[in-house]
């Protein structure tokens, strides 16, 4: 018997895992959604195809009544409140699933919380920006007991991913790491891109052959995050694609993780000063908002003249 399923968190990653869920997945019923401002669920539920999402009028509401509960979330208070409205209902023999990126010691005492109450948890944290997230082409990485496991894969791969990293039976914490590790590979390449870029323009050599050189070694998420440097992209968006103040939030979980293991990160410590001088430039800046910071480190405008 498929299961009822519940997705709470519409953000930017949540809208295109919700649109993938509905249109491929298997359960009984309709997805349920829920956002905790409700018009986002109400629109994103006219935009799919009739019949295939409801919004539930609240997490207890929505949890009552699924077998599976995906969420995906901001940041740790926000899941500390999630999970903490979801225990105030009966969770005994339900599947909970944490797709987002919050600290391992954060997840740890969550998951004791959930598992407690009878629940199962699966800690889920996904690779990919919300265009990836879009078109099902996500890297989740789910961990915790195997049982729990194999009950989400028929939700992932084929559904809202491509492939999957899987940590059957390691202990939760270890997908939360991978996941803040990850992130610091990706800032540590937008670090590296826009400073190539301002040499290029500052030196003489022209960023059109920076790019052509990215796009030829690199191709893939390194000639993306270029072109959107060099087209302006960085400064012209109004919905970020990876917002500067849940970057630095990562950047900050993983420097604690780095310096409880005796690890320096001197790249991080880079990318995460320039990360909040994108802060201070704007209010909802996106990650490669990097190159401006850079380019006006260097003297120059923080917007280019695409």
């Amino acid at each position: 018997m498929s299961p009822k399923v519940f997705f709470i968190g519409l953000g930017n990653m949540g809208r295109g895992m919700v649109k993938n869920l509905a249109e491929k997945g298997k359960f009984d019923g309709p997805l349920a959604i829920y956002n905790r401002s409700k018009q986002r669920a109400v629109d994103l539920s006219a935009k799919l195809a009739p019949g295939k999402t409801e919004v539930a009028d609240s997490i207890e509401a929505g949890v009552a009544k699924a077998d599976l509960t995906f969420m995906c979330l901001a940041n740790d208070q926000a899941v500390t409140q999630t999970v903490n409205a979801m225990v105030k209902v009966d969770i005994k023999g339900k599947l909970i699933v944490d797709c987002s990126t919050i600290h391992p010691d954060t997840q740890g005492p969550l998951a004791e919380l959930i598992t407690s109450k009878g629940a199962e948890f699966v800690a889920c944290p996904v690779f990919g920006a919300p265009p990836l997230a879009d078109a099902g082409m996500l890297i989740p990485v789910p961990a915790g007991p195997k049982a729990a496991v194999d009950k989400v894969k028929p939700y992932l791969e084929g559904v809202m991913a491509r492939a999957v990293i899987d940590m059957s039976d390691e202990p939760y914490r270890k997908a939360a790491t991978l996941k803040l590790l990850g992130n610091t590979f990706i800032f540590n390449m937008i670090e590296q891109v826009a400073e190539g870029h301002v040499f290029a323009e500052k030196s003489g050599l022209g960023t059109e052959y920076s790019h052509k050189f990215v796009e030829l070694m690199m191709p893939g998420v390194y000639a993306a995050y270029s072109n959107r440097m060099l087209t302006g992209d960085y400064w012209k968006r109004e919905e970020p694609l990876f917002q500067v103040d849940l970057a630095r939030k990562d950047a900050s979980h993983a420097r604690k993780i780095a310096q409880d293991s005796g690890v320096v990160m001197a790249n991080l410590e880079t990318a995460d000063a320039h990360l909040a001088k994108i802060q201070q430039h704007t209010k909802n800046g996106d990650v490669a908002g990097i190159y401006g910071a850079v380019r006006q480190e260097n003297g120059l405008k923080y917007e280019n003249d695409a």
